[in-house]
């Protein structure tokens, strides 16, 4: 299976049918990132990191911000 089979499928685990896209903006152009409202008003915010380097990086929810870790070649949601 390729890497695009997990991504789909962890994609779908989170992102409920009729979820509704948001803005989202990286400032760390090592990574993608977007996200979703789903219909419950729970938001998924899905993350890849594409580099061979693991990365901090800040994730502003509002006004408030935490600290994020993200693998080498890896995928990561966070539902809030």
């Amino acid at each position: 299976m390729t890497p695009s089979y997990y991504y789909i499928g962890h994609f779908s685990k989170f992102i409920k049918p009729g979820a509704k896209r948001i803005s989202t903006v990286s400032s760390r152009s090592h990574l993608l990132s977007t996200s979703f409202m789903n219909e419950d008003g729970s938001i998924a915010t899905v993350v890849m990191n594409e580099t061979d380097h693991d990365i901090n990086y800040k994730m502003y929810i509002g006004m408030k911000g935490f600290e994020q870790y993200i693998s080498a070649h890896s995928i990561q949601t966070i539902v809030y």
